[in-house]
């Protein structure tokens, strides 16, 4: 979980107090009186250690990527089921804590942390800021703007005996449909006519075993929609979704330098 709490501890700990506390204290106009400009004084900032800040975080996913190899493959082989508590790469518990992903993480939290240094102009409030939004940010992508980022796949699947669901009393909450390796985004349980369901077939509720609560189901025709990201879409959303945070990186930068060229004294 390093990798993950990573990104915001940089923004707070580096990105935040990088130019806000020389704005704080008054340092930065005797760096300015000597000849460096107000661009050049904020860029040798943000480039030296915000690479500083991406490579630490690349090499932390590198490891461990590395070390979940091994369960990478036992979750794709079938071989993990839920009681191991191994999730597919491409699972948003996981997802952000492998492949690139951390290095946009990283740079738009350490760029976000100079930001609102460079506009609060006071270390506590602006390492405040930005752990807020940056962690407003991360619970926004998964929820509502990673599924976009690479078409997802629908399947209808039926309703079999030897076929493992977690059975409600006016619903199916979740099928295993055979791809374990999967991100599911939703599911939806549909009735004989393939609308939703808005309740079980009569005899559901009465039946004495899960088999015959299951025949119910087949005899009625209800079937289960699954609308998931496929496993081979894992570096598509990797590449977006760093793609996403590196533009709020160079967006943010942009108006850091126009703030201190415009707004500073």
């Amino acid at each position: 979980m390093a990798v993950l709490a990573l990104p915001a501890l940089l923004g707070m700990f580096w990105g935040a107090p990088l130019v806000a506390r020389e704005l704080e204290t008054g340092t930065h106009r005797l760096v300015w009186n000597q000849g460096v400009t107000r661009t050049r004084w904020l860029l040798t900032r943000l480039v030296l250690t915000g690479f500083v800040a991406m490579a630490t975080a690349g090499l932390l996913s590198l490891a461990v990527s590395w070390w979940a190899g091994p369960i990478d493959r036992a979750v794709a082989s079938g071989g993990s089921d839920n009681g191991d508590n191994f999730v597919p790469r491409i699972d948003p518990a996981a997802f952000l804590i492998r492949g690139i992903a951390p290095l946009g993480y990283a740079a738009f939290a350490f760029v976000l942390g100079v930001t609102f240094g460079v506009i609060i102009c006071r270390t506590l409030p602006a390492m405040a800021t930005t752990l807020a939004t940056y962690t407003s940010v991360q619970l926004v992508m998964p929820v509502w703007v990673r599924e976009h980022l690479a078409p997802t796949t629908t399947v209808q699947v039926p309703f079999t005996p030897d076929r493992l669901a977690n059975y409600a009393l006016d619903s199916v909450s979740h099928v295993e449909f055979g791809k374990p390796d999967v991100w599911v985004i939703t599911e939806q349980t549909l009735d004989g006519t393939g609308h939703p369901a808005h309740g079980m077939p009569p005899g559901y509720a009465d039946c004495e075993s899960i088999k015959e609560c299951v025949s119910s189901l087949t005899r009625a025709g209800y079937q289960q929609r699954i609308t998931y990201q496929p496993a081979d879409n894992f570096w598509i959303l990797q590449w977006a979704e760093t793609g996403v945070y590196l533009a709020l990186a160079i967006g943010l930068s942009a108006l850091c330098v126009w703030w201190t060229r415009k707004r500073l004294s």
